[in-house]
């Protein structure tokens, strides 16, 4: 697969209720970062990492659609050729392409059928 899984986020409404379930359901920890609602979820297991996880305040990115779903985002070579095969395949730019200090090149795009993904350049040299 060309683009694996790096990412994936809860938003919730209630942060501290969602931290409380996934805890006493999972056994997951969760370390406060960057803005405020915002946790990264530490695993307890001892085993590879290979996704990065958050739980968040809960967003539109599509104003009036709350994402109730996990986001999740993908990691790709190079976001802008990603979204111009999104766009030309039937997709839309959500989110123009954003830089993150010391994570990357970030953009979300919505599919034809209304699914919102992100497409992350990784890069922690990123400015």
């Amino acid at each position: 697969m060309g683009a694996p899984l790096a990412h994936f986020a809860i938003n919730a409404d209630d942060i501290d209720a969602a931290r409380r379930f996934y805890e006493a359901v999972f056994g997951w920890s969760f370390e406060a970062w960057g803005p405020p609602g915002f946790f990264h979820i530490e695993r307890n297991d001892g085993g590879p990492r290979p996704v990065i996880a958050a739980l968040q305040q809960r967003r539109e990115l599509v104003e009036g659609r709350p994402i109730l779903g996990f986001e999740c985002t993908f990691a790709v070579d190079d976001v802008d050729a990603t979204a111009e095969r999104a766009v030309a395949t039937g997709g839309r730019i959500l989110m123009e392409k954003t830089t993150i200090t010391g994570v990357g090149d970030l953009i979300w795009i919505e599919d034809p059928a209304g699914n919102i993904v992100g497409a992350m350049r990784y890069d922690t040299a990123a400015e």
